[in-house]
């Protein structure tokens, strides 16, 4: 769920900053694509935390214990 909001925003700040690219305002252009840029990758360190929980859930099921070094 958390991933999709991050997404919402990285979409919406990627529209405000192609405005503010038509409106010749390169500074707030700059600014706005970077703030959609990290809430990209924050969507996807959320989906990859739920992948990590979801697996050490299922080694927890099986029974399974896995040294991870």
């Amino acid at each position: 769920m958390i991933e999709r909001l991050w997404i919402i925003l990285s979409g919406l700040l990627l529209l405000a900053a192609a405005v503010f690219l038509w409106r010749n305002n390169l500074p707030a252009a700059f600014v706005t694509a970077a703030l959609g840029a990290c809430a990209w990758f924050l969507s996807y360190r959320a989906e990859l935390r739920k992948k990590i929980k979801e697996h050490e859930a299922s080694e927890e099921d099986s029974g399974e214990k896995i040294d991870h070094q």
